[in-house]
């Protein structure tokens, strides 16, 4: 089967990258910029990652203890002045040497480990999918228990925990300059894609030499569709093994979990974005299973599901997903 990411077990010391203030990039994607770190194709980093909760004072104020809150947020919070356009707080640009554009990293998500005991979700006016409904702001703090991997949401309402990456990506192209972190594109970014948890693999289109690589936007667990614009938001490190294809080629960013293939399309409009999603699953099956363009597509509707991912995040989300059980050979 094509795109059958190469071996997930991480190297014996995997190459560190803490958050700090010198290591993070606040709310957008550079198309140029200098690599906080610089791997090879077949190295495994570990990436310290933090939340889109808010600084260390707001924490505190509602009721997560000082103890619990990595250190690093304070001082992030406190000594980076040049954000924007975007919110998210991603860590990188890691720069993979071999990676030129037209090239494809795989992004084998090895490990996401918790990082603290909490997790928050909130919602203001304005934003979310139902802005009209809910026009004030309210936040909730949410602690997971680590040990059986549930958050404890209320009284008797326990969800389970699948912590993955809201935002990974590379540089766009050139001429998009700096681009907002929140709407995802080309260069992936702000996916929202609750499939992608460790074990899982993200195939991404290289736009800039060395590709620059940034990941952010914890989450301990997340809804499809992530209605009120937050996911179960936390504090994460991910393990990642990056190696580079100069064979293939995509124009969208695509995925491989153990059990599926998925592709993913992102538009402001929700049927542009479904069509896209569909439209590369069929061009992939076509490509890989030999079959005729319209044996695809009525593959594709009696066995792939097209779920959409968020509806909030400027460009929405779709990805669609197609089981590796159907294929026998």
């Amino acid at each position: 089967m094509p795109f059958v990411s190469a071996s997930l077990l991480a190297q014996a010391s995997p190459i560190s990258l803490p958050a700090s203030p010198q290591t993070i990039v606040w709310g957008y994607y550079p198309a140029r910029a200098k690599p906080a770190l610089t791997v090879h194709s077949g190295d495994t980093v570990r990436i310290q990652t933090l939340s889109t909760c808010g600084s260390t004072e707001r924490l505190i104020s509602e009721g997560v203890a000082s103890g619990d809150i990595s250190s690093y947020n304070a001082d992030i919070c406190r000594e980076v002045k040049d954000r924007g356009p975007g919110p998210h707080i991603l860590t990188g640009p890691v720069a993979i040497a071999e990676a030129e554009p037209g090239d494809v990293p795989e992004v084998d998500i090895v490990k996401i480990d918790l990082d603290v005991p909490f997790a928050c979700n909130g919602f203001s006016a304005g934003r979310g999918f139902l802005p009209n409904d809910f026009p004030y702001s309210r936040s909730k703090i949410i602690p997971p228990d680590r040990e059986r991997m549930v958050a404890k949401f209320a009284p008797g309402i326990e969800i389970p925990l699948h912590p993955f990456f809201g935002s990974m990506g590379v540089a766009p192209p050139e001429s998009a300059g700096r681009l907002d972190s929140a709407p995802p594109w080309i260069h992936a970014g702000y996916m929202d894609n609750k499939e992608l948890v460790a074990g899982t693999t993200l195939y991404i289109p290289v736009h800039a030499p060395g590709a620059l690589f940034e990941v952010g936007d914890g989450h301990a667990g997340q809804g499809n569709g992530e209605v009120d614009i937050t996911a179960m938001e936390t504090f994460l490190s991910g393990t990642f093994r990056f190696v580079v294809h100069k064979d293939r080629h995509l124009l969208w960013p695509r995925a491989e979990t153990p059990t599926s293939y998925i592709s993913m399309g992102f538009s402001p409009d929700l049927k542009k974005a479904a069509t896209l999603a569909v439209r590369d699953t069929i061009d992939f099956l076509v490509e890989q299973m030999h079959l005729s363009r319209d044996d695809v597509y009525m593959l594709t509707s009696v066995a792939v599901d097209v779920d959409i991912s968020q509806l909030v995040d400027g460009n929405v989300g779709v990805h669609a997903i197609c089981p590796k059980s159907i294929f026998k050979q």
